[in-house]
């Protein structure tokens, strides 16, 4: 849903800094690899410390380079196979340790073991969602739907985070979570039936 309608707007943002990075003959890889350095790093050196809000603050820094180096690769007509492998690849490890961050802190310093596993939860079904698309292109079927994308799981997740790091009940958090996990199930199920429907018309 986000990537739908926010991607327009996103584009149109951050064109001017994908212009001036070119200019500096800064790669789009390049631009994949640090934003996922920042994000998995910020999240697992702030988080586990319990500073859940200024974590979200650097992580956010950093999680917009999905956007850049996607615009940087179009304008040098470099959309292929090797920038989609590696940004998909990268996005894993970002999302693994974002999740696996809150579940630290969770487990240890901030006692609410129901958050902490509320977020491996959260985890383990993010990759299976986004396993299951990358497993049927590779049969050649496509299963880019439903309700619980990696931007909706991303924003989600930050956002309430940041908002608990500033005295919002935990209870939200435990919420949203165990939500994105349900809803992380259910995409699971529309993708299976979709590729389900796919082999059985080949």
């Amino acid at each position: 849903m986000l990537n739908k309608y926010a991607r327009s707007f996103f584009t149109s943002l951050f064109t001017p800094l994908a212009t001036l990075l070119l200019k500096w003959k800064i790669s789009p890889d390049t631009v994949t690899v640090v934003g996922t350095l920042g994000v998995a790093g910020g999240a697992l050196v702030f988080y586990p410390l319990g500073q859940l809000f200024w974590g979200t603050v650097f992580i956010t820094l950093f999680v917009f380079s999905d956007v850049v180096d996607g615009i940087m690769a179009r304008m040098q007509g470099r959309s292929g196979s090797w920038g989609s492998f590696l940004d998909s690849t990268l996005d894993r490890i970002a999302d693994g340790a974002l999740f696996a961050a809150v579940a630290i802190w969770f487990f240890l310093g901030g006692s609410n073991s129901a958050i902490a596993v509320a977020a491996l939860a959260c985890l383990v079904l993010g990759m299976i969602v986004s396993y299951a698309r990358a497993k049927a292109e590779s049969l050649g079927f496509t299963a880019n739907v439903g309700i619980a994308e990696r931007a909706e799981r991303l924003v989600s997740v930050l956002v309430v985070t940041g908002l608990t790091g500033l005295g919002l009940p935990e209870v939200v958090l435990l919420a949203v979570l165990i939500l994105l996990a349900l809803a992380s199930v259910v995409t699971i199920v529309q993708r299976i039936l979709t590729v389900r429907v796919q082999a059985a018309a080949s």
